[in-house]
């Protein structure tokens, strides 16, 4: 009776609704996928078949669901918050709840604001602490009167490394090692603060 059995996903890789309720642009949504391969932009649709998706859930006897908000659905350009993205992950998790699923969404799991990245360079700059910081408090109002369980990042050195998911395309060896460790040191400040 007190074990979880869930499921697990990420905004980017299952949600889609590109453009769409007020969500910007992520690093994911402009990376390039190789043809014939689905891309963020539709990915699994659950954008659409929230409701749907969390009954199969319940189908299944799933208790536990560990997803992740996407930072572009719920603030946009990272900067303002975006009503229409935080009502539909108020949706997704009183969905969960209904169901008897406890909702354990993670902050960030492989995509930003291109925004961000464009305007600082991401998780390359300390200025990256501060949206992030910020974001999490949007997030922990909005949800955590139900949310008890929270994820913060998922493998850090993954997305560190990965310049398709962070956005930072350097194509010198030495340096883009150097930017990996900058960044995934500045995602460890940014969990603590």
């Amino acid at each position: 009776n007190d074990f979880y059995w869930g499921a697990s996903t990420s905004a980017f890789q299952v949600e889609g609704g590109f453009g769409e309720g007020g969500k910007g642009v992520a690093t994911t949504d402009v990376r390039k996928v190789p043809e014939g391969i689905a891309d963020s932009k539709i990915a699994s649709d659950h954008s659409h078949h929230l409701l749907e998706d969390i009954a199969l859930m319940e189908e299944l006897g799933i208790n536990l669901y560990r997803f992740s908000f996407n930072w572009t659905r719920v603030m946009g350009d990272g900067m303002e918050p975006n009503q229409e993205g935080i009502k539909f992950y108020n949706q997704l998790i009183d969905a969960c709840i209904e169901k008897g699923i406890t909702p354990f969404p993670t902050l960030y799991h492989f995509e930003m604001p291109q925004a961000l990245v464009t305007e600082f360079g991401g998780w390359k700059s300390r200025k990256c602490i501060d949206r992030f910081v910020e974001y999490a408090e949007v997030c922990f109002q909005n949800f955590g009167d139900r949310v008890k369980l929270w994820g913060t990042i998922n493998e850090q050195l993954i997305v560190s490394a990965a310049s398709d998911l962070n956005g930072n395309h350097e194509t010198n060896t030495e340096e883009k090692m150097k930017q990996m460790y900058q960044m995934s040191y500045h995602m460890s400040l940014a969990e603590k603060k």
